[in-house]
């Protein structure tokens, strides 16, 4: 388990820049949008290399959020950070309470029926109006719904295994 805790997960990336004293636009996979600010220190790759920075300050502006790290007190220096993923270790999220699980978590565990008839793995999750859906990737891609209790009966995280109520011809 500590491989879980030690993993990056991308939380968002930086998209812009924001006045002239080393403020960037942040594009943030955290909900809420702002809850990214929190996670000092997040890690940046930059040049295909994850790098340590701190968050000095940040805050939601407008529809979005703003940053500036420690040591980036200039818009040339923040330029040099467009596009840039941010990322953070697992072991800095908070604990989920019962019946809810972070979308990273999901990843990678083996979906089976009800019946044991193996459906694949999970490849990755997307959000619709309804609700969450699961990418399954086995001998073909199946969109299964994220509907615990319903269609997902048993999520085990320990033991990497999905139980769903499935039809596997579907």
């Amino acid at each position: 388990m500590a491989e879980q805790c030690d993993r990056k997960i991308v939380v968002g990336r930086i998209a812009g820049l924001y006045g002239v004293r080393g403020w960037v636009k942040v594009y943030s996979w955290t909900e809420p949008r702002e809850a990214i600010v929190g996670y000092s220190p997040w890690q940046v790759k930059l040049a295909g290399e994850w790098r340590e920075m701190r968050v000095a300050e940040g805050r939601k502006q407008g529809k979005g959020v703003v940053v500036r790290l420690e040591g980036c007190n200039d818009r040339d220096m923040a330029a040099t950070l467009m596009g840039a993923d941010i990322a953070v270790f697992r072991s800095q999220l908070p604990e989920t309470a019962a019946g809810e699980y972070y979308w990273t978590d999901l990843v990678g565990l083996k979906v089976v029926t009800l019946d044991d008839v193996e459906l694949g793995m999970v490849k990755s999750l997307m959000e619709t109006g309804a609700n969450d859906v699961l990418v399954v990737q086995g001998e073909r891609e199946r969109l299964i719904p994220f509907l615990v209790g319903d269609v997902v009966v048993d999520v085990d995280l320990e033991h990497q295994l999905m139980r769903v109520d499935w039809d596997p011809e579907f």
